[in-house]
């Protein structure tokens, strides 16, 4: 099943509950390529003998990578930590997040600036461009295991909106303005 993803409405109430507007609102893979956030299901229980990860590797240049298990019992200042991810911000390079366990939602500017939510779980690979206005939260499971991919060093600088005279933003921007600039699908 692919990944899901919708509109979320304006709604102060916890993060963590999904936050569909209503009527409800999907939105396709080919809305979120569109914006360059790529996807691909993978077989996160065999991740370490996985073929086409080693492939996306490979063919992305992603040379450094790390687990993150992010729960109340094993992340020192849990809440204070989500209220940081869940900041909206952007990165000069991309974020490419691989669902290994649990579940949670990545927030994604679209080009009208309203938040499409991407409900990541288990087998979700996701690839989310430099310089896109973005935030993480957990769901109400409050767990999730994430293999983070980087191009060397990692680089964890996350720079909170407004970001407009950012390098990355810019380039991002030009690229949203410019047709074909982003793949259609990668899956």
């Amino acid at each position: 099943m692919a990944i899901e993803a919708w509109f979320m409405d304006d709604s102060n109430e916890d993060p963590r509950l999904p936050h569909h507007c209503k009527p409800q609102q999907f939105a396709s893979l080919d809305q979120l390529a569109e914006l360059g956030v790529l996807y691909w299901k993978l077989n996160p229980t065999d991740y370490e003998n996985d073929q086409e990860l080693k492939k996306i590797r490979e063919d992305r240049g992603y040379n450094y990578m790390d687990l993150l298990d992010l729960c109340p019992e094993k992340v020192e200042n849990y809440e204070e930590k989500l209220k940081n991810f869940y900041t909206e911000h952007i990165h000069q390079d991309e974020e490419i997040r691989y669902c290994l366990e649990g579940s949670g939602y990545f927030d994604v500017r679209d080009k009208a600036d309203r938040w499409i939510r991407i409900w990541i779980k288990a087998g979700d690979l996701i690839i989310l461009p430099a310089g896109i206005y973005h935030r993480f939260t957990l769901d109400t499971s409050n767990y999730v295991k994430l293999m983070r991919l980087f191009i060397g060093e990692p680089v964890w600088t996350a720079y909170n909106r407004p970001q407009e005279d950012n390098p990355a933003r810019k380039e991002y921007m030009k690229g949203l303005i410019e047709k074909n600039r982003f793949p259609l699908a990668a899956h």
